[in-house]
């Protein structure tokens, strides 16, 4: 028994108070429409998001086993990056099935309550604890379920998941808005980048085929094939039956996760150990342009340039690098190119697309038709372009940190409140 704020509350085992079970394991045949599949990608921060969703039929489920969603049941992601993360199933999703993750069926305790005590600091501790054992993050259904919360009288946890409601939704109407200038400030850059590389692209597309969103273009910008003015390197990927018995080299390892849209995550570099011979063929070189293979439909294609920041770092089978022909283009010319709306129209209307991932190749990257002023000239667009997109990217990063304050405000609050360390009587407004 512990005292927090001045009244009694009992800490117990989420065992004590929900079932815990584990969701369909792998997913069943999939269909185009019919029962959705909750999975660790529809969960974030406390809500399930659509994003991705896939179906199946009802036949196909184990109904016996995993029997479909019911409203006030809590979904925990199980493993991967973003493990431990929670939601509460609304009666929007009630009726849906639940994929690889974990399941809370609560029992007694308010479902509100123990949903925002799995999104507060000290059961994420102890979810961290656990999901650190293993070499990649991972949680099991009797880790969680001896996870601990604080548990006060059921009126009270129905007083805090209502103060916890009407707070946090407060910050999320705060975050939306955030969204929602994030979302035109990438409209303002796809217009600087497109009109500036492409005038008229936006005001007086041609809408002549092959390419109808081209503009008339100016008789120095002839349209010229990718593939004439730049080699496309391929990579390598990993293979355990690979001989490493003779004259090896151990280097760092650009993989799909590394290669963002328009910046490189290097924080989480593999090595991998080859044969020299198979190193040479696969190494980056400054000023290749990185591209995915596959990803999402409208991240596909997009450039990203290598400035060597890891030297002698190979690349995976699935990241193509290409090499411009220095004397004819420009590597950062090249990839704002891929952020225009040439760009985006070219490789969405090639791409191969499927449930919720497109995938490109070489050939059609090679394909690429592009705009060739002179270097000096793809040089110049750069800078002008650079120049105006300056005080935007500000902008966004100030955004950035305001939605990172308002997450770290909402996990303080909600922890405070699930640990009675505030009395929401008279705490109203404190979220904000």
């Amino acid at each position: 028994m512990s005292r927090n704020a001045g009244r009694s509350w009992t800490q117990t085992a989420i065992k004590r108070v929900a079932k815990v079970r584990y969701g369909l394991g792998q997913p069943p045949r999939l269909s185009s429409e019919g029962v959705p599949i909750l999975r660790a990608t529809n969960i974030y921060r406390g809500k399930i998001v659509p994003e991705g969703l896939i179906y199946t039929e009802v036949k196909e489920l184990p109904l016996d086993r995993a029997p479909l969603l019911r409203s006030g049941e809590i979904l925990v992601v199980r493993s991967g990056a973003y493990t431990g993360d929670s939601a509460l199933v609304t009666a929007e999703w009630e009726g849906a099935a639940p994929g690889y993750d974990l399941r809370l069926t609560p029992e007694r305790v308010e479902p509100r309550f123990l949903a925002y005590s799995l999104l507060g600091a000290a059961v994420m501790y102890q979810i961290d604890i656990a999901r650190s054992r293993a070499a990649q993050p991972h949680l099991n259904a009797e880790e969680l379920g001896e996870a601990h919360i604080f548990l006060p009288t059921m009126d009270e946890q129905r007083r805090i998941a209502d103060f916890l409601d009407e707070e946090t939704g407060r910050i999320r109407q705060l975050e939306s808005l955030r969204e929602v200038q994030q979302k035109r400030l990438e409209e303002h850059t796809a217009a600087i980048v497109t009109e500036t590389l492409l005038p008229d692209s936006l005001r007086k597309p041609k809408g002549t085929l092959p390419w109808p969103w081209l503009p008339a273009l100016a008789a120095d910008r002839p349209l010229v094939r990718l593939g004439y003015i730049c080699q496309l390197q391929t990579g390598l990927t990993v293979d355990g039956k690979r001989e490493l018995s003779g004259d090896v080299v151990t280097r760092p390892y650009l993989r799909v996760a590394n290669v963002q849209a328009t910046h490189l995550a290097l924080n989480s570099v593999i090595e991998i150990t080859v044969p020299r011979c198979i190193a040479a063929r696969s190494t980056l070189k400054h000023g290749d342009v990185l591209m995915t293979e596959g990803g999402d439909l409208d991240k596909l294609g997009r450039g990203t340039v290598w400035h060597d920041e890891l030297p002698g770092c190979l690349h995976q089978n699935h990241v193509f690098a290409l090499r411009p022909n220095r004397d004819k283009l420009d590597a950062d010319y090249l990839a704002l190119m891929t952020r225009s709306v040439h760009g985006r129209c070219y490789f969405e209307s090639t791409g191969v697309k499927t449930t919720n991932l497109a995938s490109t190749n070489s050939s059609k990257i090679l394909g690429f038709p592009i705009p060739l002023p002179s270097v000096k000239q793809q040089r110049e667009l750069v800078k002008e372009i650079n120049q105006n997109l300056e005080v935007i990217d500000q902008t966004s990063s100030a955004i950035n940190r305001q939605v990172a304050l308002l997450a770290e405000r909402r996990e303080a609050l909600i922890t405070a409140a699930v640990t009675g360390q505030i009395d929401v009587t008279t705490a109203r407004g404190v979220g904000v």
